[in-house]
C-alpha cells in the first residue's frame, strides 16, 4: 500500500488564504483515499514558495528518510515550490524515490522536459563530486596510513580529548536510519536538516560506539 503524505502551501499569512488550506486538505485528502493510499501525514503551511527552508518540507524529508511514507499528494507543482526551490525539492524527492501526484495533472506530475533535462545533470554533477570526494578522502587516508596513521586507534575516545565536549546526537534516530541501509553521510545531512549540527565522522563515531556497547551488553 502506498503510503502518502498530503502537502497543502499557500505563500502568506494572509487569513484569507486559510480557506485555499483547507480545501486543498480535503480534496487531497479525498483523492487519496480513491487511490486507496494510506495518508500517513497532512501537512500544511503558509510560506514562500521560493524559500527552500520550510518547515513542512523538513517533515517530508524526515518521513521520507524513514521510510515512513514513499508518495506525495499536491495540488500543482508550485506548491512543491518556485523558482530555484522547485527545482532543489524536485532532486530531493525524484532521488528518494517518492511518487508525486498533483492534482491538477489528474495523476503522476508531469515534469517538463527543460526541468527533467536540469534535474539529470544536478544528478550527473552530484554523483561526480561524490566520486571525487571519494577519491580524495582515500588518496588522503592511503598517504596518511604510509606515514604511519591507524585510524581505528585515532578514534577511539577521541570524544574524551581535552577541551572537547561530546556533540549531542540521537542514536536512535542514528540506528533507524541505518537500518533503513542509508549511508553516514545521508545520515549526517538528515540530521542537519532536523537541527543538530554533526559531520559524516561523528554519525560514524556515534554508530560505531553504539555497536561496541551493544555487543558488550550480550
Amino acid at each position: 500500500m502506498e503510503k502518502a503524505i498530503i502537502y497543502c502551501r499557500v505563500s502568506t499569512t494572509k487569513e484569507s488564504q486559510e480557506t485555499s488550506l483547507e480545501r486543498q486538505e480535503r480534496e487531497l485528502v479525498d483523492w487519496a483515499k480513491q487511490k486507496s493510499s494510506l495518508v500517513v501525514e497532512v501537512i500544511k503551511e503558509q510560506h514562500s514558495g521560493y524559500d527552500v527552508d520550510r518547515e513542512g518540507f523538513f517533515k517530508i524529508l524526515d518521513l521520507v528518510k524513514r521510510g515512513k511514507a514513499n508518495t506525495l499528494f499536491i495540488q500543482d507543482e508550485t506548491r512543491i515550490g518556485r523558482g530555484n526551490a522547485r527545482i532543489v525539492l524536485l532532486h530531493f524527492l525524484k532521488r528518494e524515490g517518492v511518487t508525486i501526484y498533483s492534482l491538477h495533472h489528474g495523476g503522476e506530475l508531469e515534469i517538463s522536459e527543460g526541468d527533467s533535462l536540469v534535474l539529470q545533470i544536478i544528478s550527473l554533477v552530484e554523483e561526480y563530486q561524490r566520486k571525487l570526494k571519494n577519491v580524495k578522502i582515500s588518496r588522503g587516508m592511503q598517504a596518511a596510513m604510509e606515514k604511519g596513521f591507524n585510524p581505528s586507534r585515532n578514534l577511539k575516545n577521541v570524544d574524551q580529548a581535552p577541551g572537547r565536549e561530546k556533540i549531542e546526537v540521537p542514536i536512535e534516530e542514528i540506528v533507524r536510519l541505518r537500518e533503513h541501509k542509508l549511508t553516514f553521510q545521508e545520515i549526517a545531512a538528515t540530521l542537519r536538516g532536523l537541527g543538530y549540527e554533526v559531520s559524516k565522522a561523528t554519525v560514524h563515531r556515534r554508530h560505531k560506539e553504539y555497536e561496541e556497547t551493544k555487543s558488550e551488553s550480550q
